[in-house]
């Protein structure tokens, strides 16, 4: 056992699956000869992948720290809000899945300039690249925070590490290493939660005994201020996230049909379904195994669970997995961040005639830009006082930024009524309310409420039972009010002239029309002897980490898990000879 109270075994695993990620990283960047294959895979990548990194970019640390916080205290909660994205990909991927694919090739945001005209796309692009980045520095603290104080695992170095290690697969391999390390990241991920929660249940005396055991209440849907209001507004945001989230809409039109586009949503929806009741039970067995977790530690609760019942070996197979989680999450966001930066700033403003060498090595140059403000945000977030504080201020700033970015980009793929000038109104219109609503503070509205009659009881009933309404939910009601009203009013005042609305026609007459497979054959699946080789290479370092530190009957549970994996590496590998033979 080290200082820290893992064995070597466990860093072992940790540095096993590092090395993996860097393979991935090396084996596809020798691949990377264009934009294109670097931020779209070409359009060639199968639904059934893309789908597997959706889902992967999709939840974070943020499931191990806060949900399963909240899984402790109340029960079922986490499991009710979760699944609150099931009809958000849902919805979103029937309204827009196949309108991304027809919109984007190399960038999300490259359909704007002519839906909307240059300014538009600059001022989205400025707008989303420092929300993206915040957003990524808290998840990569989340990670380093719940590793570090609930594994003992160094904190700085968990923060560095995991940094460095997606900065490079990404930097070297662009989309395709990050789809294929979220690949090998979900078989990892897969074993450590399918395996705890039957741990879990074993030691507190069967789910019988678990049911009887809980407090009154543990299974309701809401609990406390997260009530069905808290829902409908929560509702919004994942419904726009997941919309228009520059990570996910890559695995949109990174596929070779609209109908693969779709198939990528619905798969997404199964998984998100199945998922969030495994993830949090361990949590809720731990109101049960460890009683007296105190506040100020509950954040920790996931690991400290896995640390009573997991064996050596194991835990760093969790430590993998909660870095898989995060670092797919990064990873995507990465690549999607730096083809707005290459495609969006430097081809469109700086130097729209580059050579493909030039944009690759922009592109890669962007990569580590954004991979490096992440780092070094996260290490100032660490040293800032009052990091709860922090926190919540970055809720509120999703509150102000995000409906005002996502309802313009929506909208421009829907509709053609909203004119140009309008899309601006309705950013800057929704952005300048949602800001004046921040400044003034949660007291101000909350009295300000309180004091006019309006026969509003819904949102009086809101103000009066939910603080984060008060914090949250009135910044984001405002912010959304506020750009539809922007487009409303622009689209009147600023109507489109002849030319711009002849563009605008053209720009729906694509959108409005399916567009065609990709011509040529599929792309031939050749990662998967990289795969085996990744999960087998992992699988054989548990085995004998743990076996050489621990006696055998102490950590079978463990050399079982890389039996498994083992297992799971061989299927890959007939998979890939089976595929050859047929060629």
């Amino acid at each position: 056992m080290s200082e820290s109270g893992i064995a070597l075994a466990d860093y072992a695993v940790v540095v096993s699956f590092f090395v993996v990620m860097i393979s991935v990283g090396v084996f596809f960047g020798r691949k990377q000869k264009s934009v294109t294959q670097f931020f779209g895979g070409g359009k060639q990548v199968p639904w059934w992948l893309a789908g597997i990194s959706f889902y992967m970019c999709s939840f974070s640390s943020l499931a191990f720290v806060m949900y399963s916080a909240l899984a402790y205290k109340y029960g079922w909660l986490p499991v009710t809000i979760s699944w609150l994205s099931v009809p958000a990909v849902l919805l979103g991927s029937w309204l827009f899945a196949a309108r991304w694919r027809r919109a984007a090739e190399t960038s999300p945001l490259e359909y704007i300039e002519r839906r909307y005209g240059n300014g538009m796309r600059q001022g989205l692009m400025w707008l989303g690249l420092p929300m993206r980045i915040l957003d990524d520095a808290f998840k990569l603290l989340a990670i380093g925070t719940v590793v570090g104080a609930g594994l003992g695992f160094p904190l700085q170095g968990a923060i560095i590490a995991s940094g460095l290690i997606i900065l490079s697969y990404t930097f070297m391999g662009g989309l395709w290493a990050t789809l294929v390390a979220d690949f090998i990241q979900f078989f990892v991920l897969l074993l450590v939660v399918l395996v705890l929660p039957f741990l879990c249940l074993s030691k507190v005396g069967g789910i019988g005994s678990f049911i009887e055991q809980v407090p009154a209440g543990f299974f309701n849907w809401t609990a406390d201020k997260y009530t069905w209001g808290y829902m409908f507004f929560f509702f919004l945001m994942i419904f726009s996230n997941l919309s228009t989230s520059w990570s996910m809409v890559q695995r949109y039109y990174s596929t070779r049909s609209e109908k693969d586009a779709r198939k990528v949503g619905y798969f997404v929806a199964v998984l998100l379904f199945i998922g969030p009741p495994i993830f949090f039970l361990p949590a809720m067995t731990a109101r049960i195994i460890l009683p007296d977790i105190p506040a100020d530690r509950m954040n920790e609760v996931y690991a400290l669970i896995c640390r009573n019942v997991l064996p050596t070996g194991f835990i760093g197979l969790l430590i993998a997995a909660m870095f898989s989680a995060t670092m797919s999450t990064l990873a995507g966001d990465y690549n999607a961040v730096a083809s707005v930066l290459t495609n969006d700033f430097f081809k469109r403003m700086i130097s729209p005639n580059a050579s493909p060498r030039r944009q690759m090595a922009v592109a890669r140059v962007a990569t580590v830009l954004v991979g490096g403000a992440v780092i070094g945000i996260t290490f100032v977030m660490q040293n800032a006082q009052g990091a709860n504080d922090l926190f919540d201020v970055t809720n509120k700033m999703f509150g102000i930024f995000l409906p005002p970015i996502a309802i313009p980009m929506l909208a421009g793929l829907l509709t053609p009524r909203v004119s140009r000038k309008g899309g601006l109104c309705g950013l800057l219109g929704g952005i300048g309310v949602g800001l004046v609503v921040f400044i003034l503070g949660a007291g101000f509205w909350s009295t300000w409420i309180d004091k006019h009659q309006f026969g509003w009881q819904f949102l009086q009933g809101l103000n009066a039972g939910i603080p984060w309404f008060r914090e949250v939910g009135v910044i984001l009601t405002s912010t959304c009010v506020a750009t539809l009203t922007g487009l409303a009013a622009g689209t009147l005042i600023f109507p489109d002239d002849a030319e711009q609305k002849e563009d605008l026609n053209q720009f729906f007459e694509k959108i409005n029309q399916p567009s065609p497979v990709l011509d040529g054959p599929p792309a031939k699946i050749t990662f998967f002897p990289l795969v085996a080789g990744g999960l087998a290479f992992i699988a054989m370092v548990l085995i004998a980490a743990s076996v050489a530190t621990k006696p055998f009957n102490e950590v079978r549970l463990s050399v079982a898990g890389g039996v498994v994996m083992l297992a799971v590496a061989a299927l890959f590998l007939w998979i890939s000879r089976m595929n050859k033979a047929r060629e």
